[in-house]
């Protein structure tokens, strides 16, 4: 039996442990797409889950050389959501790290980071270029229409400003990581 759930998940980390647990409760992923994950039933913990971003989106020859890796050892790829892969081992198998080294852990952070860190310049760039375009056309014309990009372009400001806050607990694990790195070398 299928079960579909609806829900938004900012934060990778906290989306992995909930499907851990949906996982706990005998619900297997079966397929994702946004904000809308569809279980099957199985028995109680038979999977463990993990989710990763890729360098590359999913069809490209790397990340696809890396799938086939991870297959050949026992992990299956459930879906992919943009450069968003969600993977899934038999709990029966033993643990399941992707990264299981600093360097690597270290890497993968980044990787996020740089991703909120694109998402967050896009929107402030777009917001602003809407402010000026709004208050360019406001200061010649006086027409209503120009608000809508103020208001548009104030929205898309305040949304960079979101990424940015959402962004940082990714940027703390870096330097935290960063550092732990430094005392073992």
């Amino acid at each position: 039996m299928k079960h579909v759930v609806r829900k938004l998940i900012w934060d990778y980390e906290k989306e992995e442990k909930w499907l851990n647990e949906m996982s706990a409760k005998g619900m297997a992923l079966s397929e994702l797409s946004w904000c809308k994950y569809v279980f099957t039933e199985t028995p109680n913990n038979e999977y463990t889950y993990r989710i990763e971003l890729l360098d590359n989106l999913p069809d490209h020859p790397d990340s696809i050389k890396y799938l086939k890796f991870l297959e050949e050892n026992g992990i299956d790829c459930v879906s992919t959501y943009m450069r968003w892969v969600y993977l899934r081992k038999k709990s029966v198998e033993g643990p399941f790290d992707i990264y299981t080294d600093l360097e690597s852990r270290i890497k993968h952070y980044k990787r996020i980071n740089r991703l909120w860190k694109s998402v967050m310049w896009l929107e402030l760039i777009l917001g602003l270029f809407n402010v000026m375009i709004g208050v360019i056309n406001y200061s010649f014309s006086s027409q209503n229409l120009s608000m809508i990009n103020v208001i548009m372009g104030g929205m898309l400001i305040l949304l960079g400003f979101a990424f940015l806050i959402l962004g940082a607990p990714i940027r703390k694990k870096i330097k935290k990581l960063q550092l732990e790195n430094l005392i073992i070398e």
